[in-house]
């Protein structure tokens, strides 16, 4: 997506700083920097600087466990190991205020496929979103003057919850989204979608773990709830990763009850 007045990019670039837009704003207050931009950011810069050619992305890990104003923000990344198989580097996203969050990400290098039948995760059956019309809004999002800054189509049915998501701002202006960075930000909304209950959100994520066995083709990046578990307060979620060609991965999070959130 190109960055234009109705949809500017979350971030601009000044020397090693990276500086929020009023858009890159959270749910929760108006001058607080929204958690899924954390990921996002973390997984550009991983992929940047540890990525290449024949290794895949197969596990992301964003901690995100300092809420954080609308300031500048630095992200440096760290390689921890380089094998022949696998690389796995680290990322710190930091501001004036220390840390704010960090990242692990784990590259596998690609091979040749075994022989023999595993279980495998189904393709879901949903209509794709151009079959649905135009994007909605969600039943669990805060209300107020903030609206999610990307497309989405919630589908509530016997089978769960379930959604598409879509980015209609660059992460950083100037810059594609790539495949990576898209799921990276769309898999925090696996926390509202696992959590959330009749009373609305009342859960606010300190963490999710992306395990990715492909990279999504196209645009959408599908979620559908699969699990929660919840017990004095702290709950856990999981999700399916899917895209318009079938699933592609999974979402685990965990959250903590925030009771003052829920709509």
């Amino acid at each position: 997506m190109a960055e234009t007045d109705d949809h500017p990019a979350f971030f601009t670039i000044e020397g090693e700083e990276l500086i929020p837009s009023p858009t890159a704003r959270g749910p929760w207050a108006p001058d607080m920097l929204h958690g899924r931009l954390v990921g996002g950011l973390a997984a550009r810069a991983l992929e940047a600087g540890h990525a290449e050619e024949g290794l895949h992305a197969a596990r992301l890990t964003v901690d995100m466990f300092r809420n954080s104003p609308l300031v500048p923000l630095r992200v440096t990344t760290t390689r921890v190991r380089d094998g022949r198989r696998i690389r796995v580097a680290d990322a710190e996203i930091t501001s004036e205020r220390g840390a704010v969050g960090r990242a692990s990400l784990v590259l596998l290098r690609r091979g040749e496929q075994p022989t023999g039948e595993v279980l495998t995760t189904q393709a879901w059956d949903v209509l794709t979103p151009d079959l649905l019309g135009e994007p909605r809004g969600w039943r669990g999002q805060r209300q107020g003057s903030w609206r999610p800054p990307f497309d989405l189509w919630p589908i509530d049915g016997e089978r769960g919850r379930r959604a598409w998501v879509r980015e209609t701002h660059p992460l950083v202006a100037g810059e594609p989204v790539s495949p990576l960075v898209r799921t990276a930000l769309a898999a925090d909304f696996a926390s509202p979608l696992s959590n959330a209950g009749t009373h609305g959100l009342q859960y606010i994520n300190a963490d999710y773990t992306l395990y990715l066995s492909r990279l999504p083709l196209g645009e959408t990046v599908g979620l559908e709830a699969t699990g929660h578990l919840g017990d004095e307060g702290v709950a856990i979620g999981q999700c399916t990763i899917h895209d318009e060609s079938g699933p592609i991965g999974y979402c685990a999070v965990t959250a903590v009850a925030n009771r003052g959130m829920g709509t």
